[in-house]
């Protein structure tokens, strides 16, 4: 009779959640921001780290579809983590603005096609899947924060293209076109999914996880979406909605601006007055993204409409980012060391 580990790490991967990409878009977010702030070498630190979990992502994503199909699957039917795995695109997105800045076109461009297609692929089966052959479920009840990904990934579809469209000038009419298109989808659908989910709060009760936070980050990266529109050279189509891409990006980011306050109250009234125990959970990324999210989104605002306040608003709102990020990030290690370091061993025969 000899012993052999249980396995941690098998049975983590089994468990693995599908937005557990929104690690690197949490991590990309607030990269982009210290760049935007200036410092680079602390930027360029976080790019790495977010490039290496993305890849080792992948890696363990692709592991537990193979050897673990049926949990994926019930996942990908799951009304309340079927949307996590939009967070895949939101994570090249974030990538590709990176690698972007360092002028590798080629990732770059690599990163807008795996993001592209993923977002057609899952924007039709990821509603159907969850919404539409719903059965005996409740579309309203099963509405949660995670849902606003959607729109999340739609942004961040928009937000590559239009980078791409600054670079690539032979195929800038091209990408001007994904750009609006995906911007434009991205609107929509956060008008459709809040409706849901205000029903789904008022019709039950409310919980107030971290997942909500991600409303606050979709509104962030449609206000981010649009100023890397507006701050491109610009083509017949983008010239036409200018007027409309101008006013929505204010009034996103307004309401996003509204949104922060309400959601730290929530955050308090989760923690100190429910007293549900605050520890690491991955989906902590979903706060911090939105965190990261809004202070870039304020800086990009503030530079295309000559806003200096609003360019302020988002250099101090991205440090307090950066501390909340190294306190999941120290979060996220400790959990990881207790994986590897667990000892659970079995008999076998």
């Amino acid at each position: 009779m000899v012993t052999v580990a249980h396995g941690p790490v098998r049975a983590s991967v089994s468990r693995l959640s599908p937005g557990y990409f929104a690690l690197v878009m949490a991590t990309g977010i607030v990269s982009a921001g210290l760049r935007l702030d200036g410092a680079d070498w602390l930027s360029d630190i976080l790019l790495i780290i977010g490039g290496i979990a993305f890849v080792v992502l992948i890696v363990l994503n692709l592991w537990r579809f193979a050897q673990f199909r049926t949990q994926a699957v019930a996942d990908f039917f799951n009304p309340q983590l079927s949307f996590g795995y939009f967070t895949f695109v939101a994570a090249a997105g974030v990538l590709a603005s990176g690698v972007a800045t360092h002028g590798i076109l080629s990732l770059t461009l690599a990163l807008f096609i795996a993001g592209f297609g993923a977002w057609i692929l899952l924007g039709y089966a990821v509603p159907w899947a969850t919404m539409l052959d719903r059965g005996h479920r409740s579309t309203v009840r099963n509405a949660n924060g995670s849902w606003f990904l959607w729109v999340v990934s739609s942004q961040s579809v928009a937000s590559m293209a239009a980078i791409l469209e600054r670079h690539l000038h032979s195929a800038q009419h091209l990408f001007a076109m994904f750009a609006v298109v995906a911007w434009s989808v991205g609107v929509f659908l956060y008008g459709a999914e809040s409706m849901l989910i205000a029903l789904r709060e008022m019709l039950y009760d409310a919980d107030f996880a971290p997942s909500y936070w991600v409303c606050m980050g979709a509104a962030s990266i449609t206000v981010l979406a649009g100023s890397e529109i507006l701050a491109s050279p610009g083509s017949t189509i983008v010239s036409n909605i200018t007027p409309m891409l101008d006013a929505a990006t204010i009034v996103f980011w307004s309401f996003a601006s509204w949104l922060l306050p309400m959601l730290i109250l929530a955050f308090c009234w989760r923690h100190f007055i429910r007293r549900v125990p605050l520890t690491y959970d991955s989906a902590l990324w979903s706060m911090v993204f939105p965190l990261g999210m809004y202070a870039v989104a304020s800086v990009h605002l503030g530079e295309v409409e000559e806003l200096p306040w609003v360019l302020g608003i988002g250099r101090v709102e991205l440090w307090l980012a950066f501390a909340i990020w190294c306190l999941v990030f120290i979060g996220f290690l400790r959990h990881v060391c207790r994986i590897l370091l667990r000892e659970n061993p079995s008999p076998v025969g």
